[in-house]
């Protein structure tokens, strides 16, 4: 069984409140299965948007784990935000999780494969 979106999406914010971060829920989706896009904001400006690695990262060792990839960086935030808004529209049960990791970094707060 696996864990709900809404469940995971708690874990996540408490862990980043937990390393001096701030994170908020910017759009709330499917409370048991939902998809989860986090946009991480650093503190000089530069945005990254992390979404659902695809499923040939499954890892068996870690079946319950949720996997991310970097779908795209910079500082331009208009860019990301418009990849969102056709998720949006391609998907409207998304999860958006807006975050400010601190002083640790997102590969320590969410599992992130690498293509």
């Amino acid at each position: 069984m696996r864990v709900t979106t809404d469940l995971w999406v708690s874990a996540l914010l408490r862990r980043v409140f937990g390393a001096g971060g701030f994170a908020a829920v910017v759009k709330r989706g499917a409370t048991e299965a939902g998809t989860v896009f986090v946009l991480s904001r650093g503190r000089l400006g530069e945005v990254s948007l992390f979404g659902p690695a695809p499923q040939t990262s499954y890892d068996s060792a870690k079946p319950d784990d949720r996997f991310f990839t970097l779908l795209g960086s910079g500082e331009d935030a208009s860019v990301l935000d418009a990849r969102l808004e056709r998720e949006k529209k391609f998907d409207p049960d998304i999860w958006v999780v807006e975050i400010e990791a601190g002083s640790v970094p997102v590969e320590e707060l969410l599992s992130v494969k690498t293509p």
